[in-house]
């Protein structure tokens, strides 16, 4: 069952414990239904706790045990991972519930919270039938037809996880059931039950499930060496990582020794466990991509965070709003005592690319005390690429401001000896907008004409006969900009002071935040084309409005499983123009509102200038000022090497 509607199987189970809280006037703490919601919300915790520790590159990387990301095919097929604890839960409240199964120890009042009989009884139980019948069952999948009809799905991923552990048939997830529930109901039909019993097993049960598929080796080989029959009371990660790559040996649940008796064990498993958990020699990145958090909500949608955030174009979802306090304080610890980190990486063509992330967040770059230790981490983040022979290091966004470092020029010119080449993008920025002007305007509007990329598109422009109304109240940067352009093209720069001059400019090329009011002075049919951070929001339902330049990534890319995040509007936004903004489509034409989101397989197009400068293997810094020659060589680069505007 696909999206949130499969919640509503809960629906039964909710009435019942709102049905108990109105007869007993107060929360029925002692209501086993209230436990079966509860224990589906911690399990749902523990899974996901492994996933966003086992995605924490900047911890695992070194004890990964199979190296490679896992993409959004992968990400698509496990979007249900979930479906196999909702399926306990209801067979669970079907126990409850039916006359006809009756445990002796789910009458009793009050219900007893500890009886270390039951515990015993559920650890023999595990050991003499959930084992062997796991392994058995778990045998006949792989070594009958029943593989291609039902394990197959499960043994497709090629990267485990802790949500591949819930990816599987319906037939998987009732044996997984079986497997599971014995112990427990042969503890409560002895009488031995106990609320601890439940959750204990429950919770230990699925983090061990989730830890043998987090992928990161935890379990020390000196454990093993000390006490040598402990390796075959408990697996691995390594050991199930390497059944699912093979898929004709480690067949158990958790303990080895059935593997041992019946003949499958996989006798490299506790030697490759050993070399994945000392640590593998890390792969150098060829490009790194150096970002930084937007904002707090953005930050819950990187990828160690939660899958259906990161693989999703950008939205506020509003069940966030629940872990914002946390986020908050890691922005607090980051802000204190972090440096920067990797976020995610893929591979095109066989090279390494990385996400790194710089610890600081959109807002703190406009603090002025913040300034100083910003360059620092960005400084320290060169350098270590420099070190670890990084070919091209690409700043993200607000890392290559102007007023913070000269668009990188105050790392270029401090350390001259740099071998990784320090690029900005922004010449592929200028490229993406250029390119979605119509060949035949003769006249265009624009804003934020005196910034980096303003001075580059007007010079662009001009050259190509094009005149080009500069909105600045600035006629000394004005005439800076116009002195660049070649004398016979001087004259298609005109400075402009108001709004008003473009009311028969059909085209807009927007680098700076436009209220309602400003944008009622296009004329019916007007383009806005924009290069502004945050895009602005588009009230004109007679205009069309272009999204921030994006270019989307070549189709050989591998182990690409994120979207990028852009920077949303500002805090001055009105809620319901935002909400609009991000949820709705216009009225009318059906023209969708959301400018900021990130498609899959798109990046920021500095990424992609990134990208670029490093399959062209240019040797220079692309830093400072946008040279207006190479803005239609870096252009032609990029389609050459297929990347494709959005």
């Amino acid at each position: 069952m696909d999206g949130w509607m499969q919640y509503l199987l809960y629906g039964p189970v909710v009435w019942k414990v709102a049905e108990e809280w109105r007869e007993q006037g107060a929360p029925p703490v002692g209501s086993w239904w209230l436990h079966l919601l509860l224990l589906f919300a911690v399990r749902g915790l523990i899974y996901q706790f492994w996933f966003s520790y086992g995605n924490m590159l900047f911890f695992t990387r070194r004890r990964r045990v199979v190296a490679d990301a896992v993409d959004f095919r992968q990400v698509d097929a496990e979007w249900d991972w979930d479906n196999f604890l909702l399926l306990q839960t209801l067979v669970a409240a079907t126990v409850l519930s039916s006359p006809a199964l009756v445990l002796p120890d789910l009458k009793q009042q009050p219900l007893r919270l500890w009886d270390p009989q039951g515990w015993a009884i559920t650890l023999l139980l595990h050991v003499a039938f959930s084992e062997p019948v796991f392994y058995w069952a778990h045998r006949a999948l792989h070594l009958s037809p029943l593989f291609s009809h039902y394990h197959s799905a499960h043994h497709s991923s090629h990267v485990t996880t802790p949500l591949t552990a819930g990816f599987g048939t319906p037939v998987e997830c009732l044996m997984l059931t079986l497997v599971m529930g014995v112990p427990l109901a042969g503890a409560f039909l002895m009488g031995a039950g106990s609320v601890s019993l439940v959750y204990g097993h429950a919770i230990l049960f699925d983090y061990l499930r989730s830890m043998g598929y987090s992928n990161v080796e935890v379990i020390s080989p000196s454990v093993f060496h000390a006490v040598p029959p402990l390796r075959y009371l408990i697996y691995t990660p390594t050991y199930l990582s390497l059944h699912h790559r093979e898929k004709d040996s480690n067949f158990c649940l958790f303990m080895p020794l059935f593997d041992l008796l019946g003949g499958t064990l996989n006798h490299k498993s506790w030697e490759a466990q050993k070399d994945v958990y000392l640590g593998k020699d890390e792969r150098a990145p060829d490009f790194v991509f150096l970002a930084h958090v937007v904002d707090i909500m953005s930050s819950m949608h990187v990828p160690f965070a939660f899958r259906s955030c990161s693989s999703t174009p950008f939205a506020n979802h509003f069940i966030l709003l629940l872990f914002w306090p946390v986020a908050f304080a890691f922005m607090l610890l980051m802000w204190c005592c972090s440096k920067t980190f990797l976020i995610s990486f893929y591979r095109l063509r066989g090279n390494l690319h990385q996400m790194w992330g710089v610890p600081r967040y959109g807002f703190q770059y406009f603090i002025p005390a913040a300034k100083k230790g910003i360059n620092e981490q960005i400084e320290l983040a060169i350098l270590r690429a420099d070190r670890m022979g990084v070919k091209v290091l690409s700043l993200a966004a607000l890392n290559k401001n102007e007023a913070l470092n000269g668009g990188g020029t105050l790392f270029v010119n401090k350390h001259p000896d740099l071998r990784v080449r320090v690029v900005h993008g922004n010449t592929l920025t200028a490229a993406v907008i250029l390119n979605e002007i119509p060949c035949n305007a003769k006249d265009v509007f624009l804003t934020g004409a005196t910034s980096k990329l303003g001075r580059a598109i007007a010079l662009y422009l001009c050259r190509k006969k094009t005149r080009v109304l500069m909105l600045t109240m600035s006629s000394e940067r004005f005439l800076k900009i116009q002195r660049e352009a070649p004398a016979e093209f001087q004259q298609y720069l005109v400075q402009v002071t108001k709004y008003q001059a473009a009311q028969n400019c059909k085209t807009w090329l927007v680098g700076k935040w436009l209220s309602p009011r400003e944008q009622r002075w296009a004329p019916a049919g007007t383009h806005f084309h924009q290069f502004v951070v945050p895009p602005i929001i588009g009230f004109r339902r007679d205009c069309t409005y272009g999204k921030l330049a994006a270019m989307r990534l070549p189709k050989d890319v591998q182990g690409l499983g994120y979207c990028e995040v852009r920077k949303k509007p500002p805090l001055h936004v009105s809620v319901k123009f935002l909400h609009v903004h991000c949820l709705t489509r216009m009225a009318g034409d059906g023209r969708e509102t959301v400018q900021y989101t990130m498609e899959r397989g798109v990046v920021h197009a500095c990424h992609a200038g990134g990208v670029v400068h490093f399959l062209e293997g240019w040797g220079h810094h692309e830093v400072g000022a946008i040279d207006v020659d190479r803005i239609d060589v870096v252009w032609k680069a990029a389609l050459k090497h297929g990347f494709t505007p959005v």
